[in-house]
């Protein structure tokens, strides 16, 4: 399946668009030098598959015709995310936004800048997919939402605490945080619990086939959330497999709306059955250059292993504008945009030698602003009514 269709008559941006997609965004792409503005339906009667994710009006399609299929596919397929290439003049953006282009590109970007906007896109079209999913009577099953980091030391717990305390808000008591970090795990101190059971209850044989027996081996946090901890020692660990695991996040699907999952550094085996559960995956980096490279290779690693879930969300935590790095450093790096920059923060690091998430303290804090706005993608209701917000902001 082509996930990128592109329509332009021009070759040498058909192939900068070629090397954006060459540079590790998976996705096959169709090009079409011209499509019948007073009839677009040909153009996915002409590709014999499913629709694709990111439809790309290039150079050299006229103004007026462009305008007009974006009109058209914005009223018959909203999912669809719809980029057109030209010059960003203020007087034609409100037009545009108006017949839902979702994004501009300038005709001279690199491929670089166009991998940037088309994971984008993707991620775009992701949400919306999603919401229209939530929405839907049939989805019964809750977001599992992973967090992870190919290395240490990034706030990751921390980044997955205050995302559960955040949802606790959204959906009081419909949220359970599990920590997958078995030997090592800092859930438990990051929200000042001292659970009498563990993961290791949870996956026990009784458990398993009964989500309420499991239910019972849930630790109460004061935000309204639930906690799974990790086991006591490390040797509990042992015993726990991937098989477990899967099963585990399976049944907590079923009872809560939310399941946040906080994992170990790396790619270990029972990271990568989580990874296999999760509807959303949160990639938490530093703003170091090991952590930078660290998440390339682990996206590199998964793309091939086709185990990246549909909707991604790049977190920058603790960035700061004096390390020597900025936003786009790391985007071009990466080969991603970055959602949600969290300014280092002596108030965050207080609050996790505490054990009170930021988010749970109601502290004013630039950090409190970024942990929000992730937390906000994952609320149904923000996802309606904001994206509209979200594409004037990006289009204007």
């Amino acid at each position: 399946m082509s996930r990128f269709v592109l329509i332009t008559p021009n070759t040498d941006f058909d192939a900068r668009v070629r090397q954006a997609l060459a540079g590790g965004l998976p996705g096959g792409l169709q090009t079409f030098a011209f499509v019948n503005p007073a009839n677009p339906s040909e153009l996915f009667a002409n590709l014999n598959q499913e629709r694709p994710e990111v439809l790309i009006l290039g150079p050299d399609v006229p103004v007026d015709d462009a305008l007009r299929l974006a009109t058209v596919f914005d009223v018959q397929l909203p999912e669809l995310s719809v980029i057109l290439v030209g010059d960003a003049d203020p007087a034609f953006v409100l037009h545009a936004m108006r017949a839902g282009i979702r994004d501009i590109l300038s005709p001279a970007a690199e491929p670089a800048e166009i991998r940037v906007l088309l994971e984008r896109a993707c991620q775009s079209y992701a949400s919306r997919t999603r919401t229209a999913a939530v929405k839907s009577p049939d989805a019964a099953k809750g977001l599992v939402i992973g967090v992870f980091s190919p290395k240490g030391g990034v706030g990751k717990t921390t980044i997955a605490t205050n995302i559960a305390v955040g949802l606790g808000r959204v959906a009081p008591m419909g949220v359970v945080i599990v920590d997958l970090d078995l030997q090592f795990g800092d859930v438990a101190s990051g929200l000042y619990l001292n659970p009498e059971h563990t993961v290791t209850d949870a996956v026990s044989s009784s458990a398993s086939q009964d989500s309420l027996v499991l239910k019972a081996f849930l630790t109460v946090h004061p935000s309204n959330i639930y906690a799974l901890c990790a086991p006591k020692t490390p040797v509990e660990a042992d015993d726990i497999t991937p098989q477990h695991i899967t099963r585990l996040l399976e049944q907590l699907a079923e009872q809560f709306q939310y399941v946040v999952v906080d994992t170990a550094p790396g790619l270990p085996e029972i990271g990568l059955a989580a990874l296999e559960q999760c509807t959303d995956a949160v990639w938490v980096t530093a703003m170091d250059v090991p952590s930078i490279r660290g998440l390339r290779s682990g996206l590199e690693i998964l793309r091939r292993l086709d185990l990246l879930p549909e909707t991604r969300h790049v977190v920058l935590n603790m960035a700061d504008s004096k390390s020597g790095l900025s936003v786009q450093d790391v985007e071009a790096t990466i080969g991603a945009p970055v959602d949600v920059s969290i300014p280092r923060s002596k108030a965050v690091a207080f609050s996790t030698n505490r054990g009170v998430p930021v988010l749970q303290d109601g502290r004013k804090d630039p950090a409190v602003k970024g942990l929000r706005q992730l937390v906000a993608r994952f609320d149904p209701a923000w996802r309606a009514t904001a994206q509209k917000k979200l594409h004037r902001r990006v289009v204007v």
